[in-house]
């Protein structure tokens, strides 16, 4: 069987990042063939629509542009992203949220192939998801309820805006979502992972149990007490979350 290779470019401002990571895509993964490099955001909206690549390697810093704005200079084209980004905590809450792959600088090896195997995965079997679509419009929307999230499902993505979400439940392996429409999602994260990419209203109550503040009917005091929701459900307030939970009230 020929391995199918997968067409790609890079795009870095530093040099010696650039050949770092063309030097492990040759080393550890064969089935990529770069067809391109570009080191800023003026070289990098022309060679992409030149060569319409499969998968671009993009730098979320650099200048002229970063990341979000090569992004949206190619709307018009479908390709896989894989950001490769030093450290900013806004940046990777929102590639979280997208559902998108990222490298964190300096580059994992072990990462980086797992990385371009789902990457692999999703081109050999044509499961094209515009994922880089969401990642800008999230970038530009200030107003995080309206920001959405990318849900990994056991049958691939679900797109919802955030306001939509009424709570998470904790299900071993797995997160149930509850959305307003009555409708309930499971998730392929643990719950952790929405405790660290859900922005405000959204507050952890319970190890099991993440609400949205403005779907919150009423609260019942006690111990620690408990809420009623906008979808009737009655979530308890553990004790050590009770602070947090009032403190989104003043």
């Amino acid at each position: 069987m020929v391995l199918q290779k997968i067409k790609s470019v890079i795009v870095e401002d530093e040099t010696a990042a650039r050949e770092v990571l063309k030097n492990y895509l040759q080393k550890y993964c064969p089935q990529i063939e770069v067809v391109g490099e570009a080191q800023n955001f003026n070289e990098a909206v022309p060679l992409l629509h030149e060569v319409q690549p499969q998968l671009v390697f993009l730098d979320v810093e650099m200048p002229f542009g970063n990341a979000f704005d090569v992004l949206e200079a190619c709307k018009d084209l479908q390709f896989e992203t894989i950001f490769v980004t030093a450290f900013s905590e806004y940046s990777l809450k929102a590639l979280n949220q997208s559902a998108a792959y990222y490298l964190l600088k300096p580059i994992s090896i072990e990462e980086l192939i797992t990385a371009v195997n789902k990457v692999q995965q999703h081109i050999v079997n044509h499961e094209i998801f515009n994922r880089n679509k969401i990642i800008v419009e999230n970038f530009r929307e200030t107003k995080p309820e309206k920001q959405q999230v990318i849900l990994p499902t056991l049958e691939g993505f679900e797109v919802v805006k955030m306001e939509e979400i009424v709570r998470l439940r904790g299900n071993g392996n797995f997160t149930d979502l509850y959305l307003a429409n009555g409708q309930k999602k499971m998730v392929c994260r643990f719950l952790k992972h929405f405790t660290e990419i859900l922005p405000f209203p959204f507050v952890r109550v319970h190890k099991s149990h993440i609400i949205n503040i403005n779907a919150v009917k009423s609260y019942h005091k006690g111990t620690g007490g408990y809420v009623t929701l906008e979808d009737g459900s009655e979530i308890e307030i553990s004790p050590s979350y009770k602070e947090e939970f009032l403190k989104a009230f003043k």
